[in-house]
């Protein structure tokens, strides 16, 4: 089913508000005194909208298959809430909730028990719960249902964005310079402060935790130390070659044939896999010195996911399915199965134990002016490759049986990207 972005987001507030109303209600019954446990200030809980949401969209097709819904719903949650914890802890360098202490726990943020109650709350509102919400938002008229849906969006952004200020500020306002640092910017930004002031009080309150004062993680004097931008840039460069070379060998190895696996129309990129490594290095840069059995179980649960709904999400976007691995066993839609599941798990631990300390150091090493320059070059390339890569998909999509091209920019994508160039560069592609 396809849906407006009005829809998704009306999905997206109204299991945000539930969501809250759950945390509000199990902080308060453990405090004794009402607690908002929301990251926002207003009656939004934003984890809970999103995971429902990329349900939505990744597991529909799923839900005449009671068990396999589960079994998705499970593991989307598990990883978001994994994710989300990891995010956040991040940001403050300390944990917002803790797990620890509960049976069958892993890495504190997530555990067997919370993940079995996810699964079952997932399968239901997909099942039942989308299918009555979207009858209310059918009862709603226009134009009132977009504003006031559009409404509350612009009033979640900004509500998140305060808090998110919120957050970073308390790192910095402890102790004496950070003290001197709040007296400044309470003289340029009052009002702004006033308002990052009572978040932050909220905040205290509801998580004590992330009252205590944020180590220091970056260092000044080499370019892209830590684990800033511009290394995550170099990385995702990095990654996304690495990925497209390991693919096309692959591909040789087992079909004896070579193939283009670039996921862009210019330079051999496989997105895919450099977003993998950019969200691996962020998710498992903390965990780095943990066992092997840590990072490959964490592996192999994010790179499944991972892989289904990239796969859905290109099957939305440009209505084409990248690969289809319905002749492997033990596959899930043919979108993802066990075995490459393990080679996730696998190249999990590869990369944390193994490269990534050695890509790390060679990144730094790159002198500092030369590395900005260099970095904006490239990630000028790299946006025009990725925005003429989606436009040539998406013509390609509209060739096969559509219209002619009418228009000057869909003209120029056909002179140079036909459907000859555009089988060579995705051979493996196939229309919805």
């Amino acid at each position: 089913m396809e849906y407006t972005f009005t829809e998704l987001f009306w999905l997206l507030l109204v299991y945000s508000f539930i969501g809250w109303v759950i945390e509000a209600m199990v902080g308060s019954i453990k405090n004794k005194r009402f607690t908002n446990r929301g990251f926002s200030t207003g009656p939004f809980c934003l984890v809970y909208g999103v995971a429902v949401v990329i349900m939505e969209l990744t597991l529909s097709e799923l839900i005449d298959n009671p068990f396999f819904l589960l079994i998705g719903c499970g593991i989307q949650a598990t990883v978001i809430e994994w994710i989300t914890g990891k995010v956040l802890e991040r940001l403050n360098h300390h944990k917002w909730w803790d797990y620890s202490k509960k049976k069958w726990n892993f890495d504190g943020y997530i555990c067997l028990p919370y993940s079995l109650l996810w699964a079952v709350l997932g399968a239901a509102a997909l099942r039942y719960g989308n299918t009555f919400f979207f009858f209310l938002y059918s009862l709603i008229p226009n134009p009132l249902r977009d504003i006031l849906v559009w409404g509350l969006v612009i009033y979640l952004a900004a509500d998140t964005l305060v808090s998110l200020t919120a957050v970073l500020h308390l790192q910095h306002s402890k102790g004496p310079s950070g003290r001197q640092h709040r007296k400044f910017t309470d003289l340029l930004f009052r009002a702004f402060l006033a308002v990052i002031g009572y978040v932050e009080r909220r905040m205290e309150k509801a998580y004590p935790v992330i009252q205590e004062r944020a180590e220091e993680i970056l260092k000044e004097g080499h370019f892209a130390e830590g684990c800033g931008f511009y290394k995550l840039f170099w990385l995702f460069l990095i990654g996304s070659l690495l990925g497209d070379v390991t693919e096309t060998i692959f591909c040789r190895i087992t079909a004896g044939v070579w193939m283009s696996r670039s996921s862009l129309v210019w330079g051999p990129f496989s997105i895919v896999w450099g977003f993998a490594i950019v969200l691996a290095t962020v998710l498992l840069y903390k965990d780095r010195d943990k066992p092997d059995r840590h990072i490959f179980l964490i592996g192999t649960l994010l790179g499944g996911a991972y892989e289904y709904m990239c796969s859905v999400l290109g099957e939305i976007v440009f209505g084409q399915v990248f690969w289809d691995y319905s002749e492997i066993p033990f596959n899930l839609g043919g979108r993802v199965n066990l075995l490459y599941c393990f080679f996730w798990g696998i190249a999990a631990v590869i990369w944390i134990k193994g490269l990534y300390p050695h890509f790390s150091k060679w990144i730094e090493k790159i002198p500092k002016l030369t590395g900005y320059i260099a970095s904006w070059i490239l990630i000028v390339f790299m946006s025009a490759d990725l925005i003429v890569s989606a436009t040539a998909l998406i013509r390609y999509g509209q060739r096969a049986g559509g219209p002619a091209a009418d228009s000057g920019w869909e003209q120029v994508i056909d002179t140079n990207f036909d459907d000859a160039k555009m089988q060579e560069i995705y051979p493996n592609s196939k229309f919805r």
